[in-house]
């Protein structure tokens, strides 16, 4: 399997790096030479199966699977210069192509996917959102990370637009280790501890077919300190902008 990146950006360094590290790697990846810098990093560190193409036409040229990661300001200008061929297998990870977009820009190529990998597929964790459900494209991205495959475009607009929270949850983390740093815990210690704590309850969550709200709430012992501060919470109101601002991301992917 040829595996090609047009852009070489963070997710795509991220993408090399979990494909090559994992089980089953692919025989051959061609990435672009835009980003100079990443591409002989990747290059170097994956030496006989990464290569630098010598441009993205090359990339294509060179590939049996073409993953799209240019930056959203100049993706049409570049990818509306590039010649498909019909038997390529093409996945887009550039979320402001919508579907009918991005079938036209990579015609007469016909299988083409849309997908959202976060940089953690670096290390074969995270959700990887694919739209349409192809069997095929989840089991080559069920290498380095979990997919979740829905039919429906608006269904995978709506998953992309829960990304935004990812600074939310750093930002959480952040309060309760500053926190501990002003109740005179060292500054190491209350990060490490903060950090460790939500990356088992991450793991929990993910591991369980349980709802949320019931995990939630089997966590709230009646009259103990969980209960306490999710009801302070929720009675301040805190939790009720969540979903007006994802509201207002949606409407802003949707745009593109």
């Amino acid at each position: 399997m040829r595996l090609g990146f047009v852009g070489t950006g963070n997710i795509t360094a991220a993408m090399v790096t979990g494909f090559c590290t994992a089980t089953e790697k692919p025989t051959r990846v061609l990435v672009s030479p835009r980003n100079a810098g990443t591409a002989a990093r990747l290059a170097a560190a994956f030496p006989g199966i990464v290569e630098v193409a010598s441009d993205n036409q090359a990339v294509l040229d060179g590939s049996d699977w073409v993953v799209l990661a240019v930056r959203p300001p100049i993706s049409r200008e570049v990818i509306g210069g590039l010649r498909f061929r019909p038997d390529h297998r093409v996945v887009s990870v550039i979320a402001t192509l919508g579907p009918a977009e991005l079938a036209r820009l990579a015609a007469p190529a016909v299988r083409v996917v849309r997908a959202n990998p976060l940089p953690t597929v670096a290390g074969h964790v995270g959700p990887i959102p694919l739209c349409p459900d192809d069997a095929e494209t989840a089991a080559l991205f069920g290498r380095i990370g979990t997919v979740v495959a829905v039919a429906q475009a608006a269904e995978f607009d709506r998953l992309i637009a829960t990304t935004s929270l990812i600074s939310t949850f750093f930002k959480l983390e952040d309060v309760a280790a500053g926190w501990l740093t002003d109740q005179g815990v060292a500054s190491a210690q209350g990060r490490r501890f903060i950090a460790a704590m939500f990356h088992a309850l991450a793991r929990q969550a993910d591991g369980c077919d349980e709802d949320f709200a019931a995990m939630s709430a089997e966590a709230a012992t009646p009259g103990g300190l969980n209960e306490q501060v999710v009801r302070e919470l929720t009675e301040a109101g805190s939790f009720d902008p969540i979903g007006p601002s994802l509201d207002r991301i949606l409407t802003r992917i949707e745009g593109r």
